[in-house]
């Protein structure tokens, strides 16, 4: 009775499984057709569908042209185009009539004026945006910046590197050999010339250590008289000035002879030398 029962239970699942397999058959069958063998024949000739190779694809393009319903559409010029077709499609996206007509964000005194009226007139010419023109300022005037910044860091660290050659190589007097040599060099050269100028290791002028040097070496070669500035790159030190001045003024000088056709001229002179030792 039992082996009965299990004959008949085995008969009844066997179509149970034959069915499950069909299904998947089936399945594997739908799975494995392509979206071209979707395309009703009337169809298939159409090339745009030969790009699609999934429903999804199909309803994203779809879905993309029904947003460009009605959208102000832009012919995009081809290879045999003019400036002026260019000029067209650049004015109808937005680039101004004139290089006046770019405004920016930033205030005035950010920017330097000339250089933001020259590059105006170059992004008209180019068709630039308002957007993309703000966008290339921002980016160069924080590129500029970045520069400024790692320039300065890298003279403060050549000078530091300076100032510890100097105090290995003038020990106790580098103070002393240091103010000397800034202040011949100062007088010279000029203090803005001086900081205002780099070399190509990054470092400022003033803070070389061969020209420091070089300018202590003629300090002490000057005497230990202070070096005083005259006239443009012209220095002298007290001793010499005095000197000078006793040259000038000597007995039968022209100083003292105001019919001298140099009297005039050598008085101006005292009077400068004086200026300069009492200054």
């Amino acid at each position: 009775m039992e082996n009965q029962t299990t004959e008949q239970q085995a008969q009844s699942e066997q179509p149970t499984e034959a069915v499950v397999q069909n299904n998947t058959e089936a399945a594997a069958e739908v799975t494995e057709t392509s979206f071209q063998d979707l395309i009703p024949e009337s169809f298939k000739e159409e090339k745009s569908l030969s790009n699609f190779n999934n429903m999804e694809d199909f309803v994203k393009s779809y879905l993309h042209a029904q947003k460009l319903v009605g959208a102000d559409k832009i012919p995009v010029p081809n290879k045999h185009a003019t400036d002026e077709d260019w000029n067209e499609v650049f004015k109808r996206l937005g680039a101004p009539d004139n290089p006046e007509g770019y405004k920016y964000s930033f205030k005035d005194d950010e920017v330097d004026q000339e250089q933001v009226k020259a590059f105006n007139q170059a992004a008209h010419q180019l068709g630039l945006l308002p957007k993309q023109a703000e966008g290339l300022i921002k980016f160069y005037n924080e590129f500029n910046q970045g520069q400024a910044q790692s320039l300065e860091e890298q003279a403060a660290q050549s000078a530091l590197a300076t100032e510890e050659e100097l105090k290995k190589e003038y020990g106790p007097q580098y103070a002393k050999r240091l103010e000397q040599a800034n202040k011949l060099a100062v007088n010279t050269l000029g203090k803005e010339f001086l900081e205002n100028t780099y070399l190509k290791d990054g470092s400022r002028l003033g803070d070389n250590f061969e020209l420091i040097k070089a300018f202590s070496g003629l300090a002490d070669k000057l005497s230990e008289d202070e070096v005083i500035k005259g006239d443009g790159s012209e220095y002298m030190t007290a001793r010499e000035i005095e000197k000078e001045i006793a040259s000038l003024t000597e007995e039968g000088s022209p100083y003292w002879n105001k019919a001298h056709p140099n009297h005039r001229k050598n008085v101006e002179e005292v009077l400068k030398l004086r200026e300069m030792l009492n200054g």
